[in-house]
């Protein structure tokens, strides 16, 4: 629970949800849909959360303040909920600790993501 299945390389500058499709489709085929869908709050678009219900995905993605204003009172508070999205933040901050993958250092997107790759190599290892 609460392992990286994949990943996708974006432009610094582009909007991650953009590629949302395509990053589940990172994912190996022998791994088969994920059950849930842990995401920070740039993931938090309606067509998002449409796909993952209509593919019958848990929806694990924060909340942004436009979304609670529009929803008229906030979700109620699931603990499960927040601790397999707090999985997410676990793994950003270990990343970070990880400075070489964290600053990219590598100048090439190939190395870059071969970096990546080692990095939850060592992840999945400590776990």
């Amino acid at each position: 629970m609460g392992n990286p299945l994949g990943f996708l390389l974006t432009p610094g500058q582009g909007q991650e949800v953009t590629q949302f499709e395509t990053l589940l489709g990172a994912v190996p085929a022998g791994l088969g849909p994920p059950d849930a869908l842990s995401g920070d709050k740039g993931f938090s678009a309606n067509r998002v959360r449409a796909y993952l219900a209509a593919h019958g995905i848990e929806d694990v993605v924060a909340y942004r303040k436009d979304d609670l204003a529009r929803l008229g009172e906030p979700p109620a508070f699931d603990r499960e909920k927040y601790r397999r999205r707090n999985v997410l933040e676990r793994l950003n901050g270990w990343l970070k600790e990880r400075r070489r993958a964290a600053t990219r250092y590598e100048k090439l997107a190939v190395n870059f993501a071969a970096m990546i790759q080692v990095t939850f190599i060592l992840w999945y290892l400590t776990r």
